[in-house]
């Protein structure tokens, strides 16, 4: 439990997990960045009460990977962990792999469902198109977004997905976005004032807008970040940028969420002793 009145919810995203020994893009193991993750949300100051980890678990889909990843979340131990398929996942093994997540298991043909974290409502909107880059939110998946959001209109909302529904300005991103229900979403969400943030995947990168008459954003990987370029015909790249993970903390009236750095660094340091400042 938290020592504080708050509630706290960890998002990570973009695991992007092989076989063990394998190279993601031939060039990176992304095994020891999410280890180096993990450690890093069992060192945060305030427990988590839930973790959340919106797409792309696995680079494949296949059950080594999830087998894999499994193994690497085992430190978390008790901690509540919510796992959401990306465009790289693969929905009937993603829920074989992980059964005793009884979460997956229900939702018929889509990965999706509504949890309590403490007085939040976590509501996991699944946004994937097999065999496809692109997401897509279809009539199915935007009426039962509907339904959940009326079951719950006096409680705080966090909808996590994996495409984000918005235009990052990341052009060769952008293509391979939520490419269909993005306005209804949009509509939807505007229509319930108590939907506190709209968290995504995907993208690799902190990015923040308004959308709906609340903030969405995306989060950074454990491992390796989307280039950031904003020329509409940049190429499709990749950068070993520092990694990251966002905290997203309710105060019984905001969700204030911040960007964590993924690692063990010096200090803290004091900056007063004896009521001074040091000089």
């Amino acid at each position: 439990m938290n020592s504080t009145p708050y509630t706290f919810l960890v998002q990570i995203t973009d695991l992007h997990i092989r076989e063990p020994g394998r190279l993601a893009y031939g060039r990176i193991d992304t095994a020891p960045y999410l280890r180096r993750t993990v450690d890093s949300v069992l060192a945060l100051r305030q427990k988590p009460d839930a973790v959340v980890i919106t797409g792309d678990l696995s680079d494949f889909g296949r059950e080594a990977e999830y087998a894999h990843l499994a193994g690497l979340l085992a430190p978390l131990g008790d901690l509540p962990v919510y796992l959401l398929p990306g465009n790289h996942d693969e929905r009937a093994q993603l829920r074989r792999s992980f059964a005793r997540h009884a979460y997956l298991q229900g939702g018929g043909e889509f990965v999706q469902y509504s949890v309590r974290v403490g007085p939040l409502r976590l509501i996991a909107l699944d946004t994937v198109e097999p065999g496809q880059s692109h997401g897509a939110l279809c009539a199915q998946r935007l009426a039962w977004l509907e339904r959940e959001l009326a079951a719950c209109r006096d409680e705080p909302v966090v909808i996590a997905m994996h495409h984000p529904p918005f235009r990052t300005l990341i052009g060769h991103m952008d293509r391979i976005g939520l490419l269909e229900g993005a306005a209804q979403f949009e509509a939807i969400v505007a229509r319930h004032a108590n939907v506190e943030r709209i968290i995504c995947g995907h993208l690799h990168r902190a990015i923040d807008v308004r959308f709906g008459g609340t903030i969405a954003s995306t989060c950074p990987a454990p491992g390796h970040q989307v280039a950031l370029d904003l020329q509409p015909d940049a190429p499709s790249a990749w950068m070993l940028e520092p990694p990251a993970f966002r905290v997203h903390a309710w105060d019984g009236q905001r969700l204030v969420s911040h960007l964590a750095a993924a690692g063990i660094f010096e200090g803290p340091y004091p900056f007063h002793e004896n009521g001074m400042l040091i000089d």
